[in-house]
């Protein structure tokens, strides 16, 4: 094998191992969904000793909102959230959730 092959045949490899780390699952797009509570809170943020915490908005009763069971958590019944109205994530309740696929 010449020097040029060689030379060639590294660079391959360490491309092809190089880029093997650097693969990230494809982000979970949210599902459609609605409030089904006459109002929901929606938080910032969930923290496991105190709770959810920075109060953003109350939702109300039809609120577009996202959330793919199964794969976005769930703390102590505290859904992580995506509400479509201006575009943000945040924490409800979970039973506030429902008419998923409705829109």
């Amino acid at each position: 094998m010449t020097s040029r092959k060689k030379v060639a045949l590294a660079a391959t490899g360490i491309f092809v191992f190089g880029t093997v780390g650097t693969a990230q699952a494809a982000p979970t797009v949210p599902e459609h969904a609605v409030i089904v509570c006459d109002s929901a809170s929606f938080y910032a943020n969930y923290d496991s000793a105190s709770g959810p915490v920075g109060l953003k908005r109350i939702l109300l009763r039809g609120d577009k909102v996202g959330h793919t069971r199964g794969a976005h958590p769930v703390y102590n019944g505290w859904a992580a959230t995506f509400d479509f109205g201006p575009n943000d994530w945040g924490f409800v309740r979970q039973e506030c959730l429902g008419g998923f696929g409705s829109w």
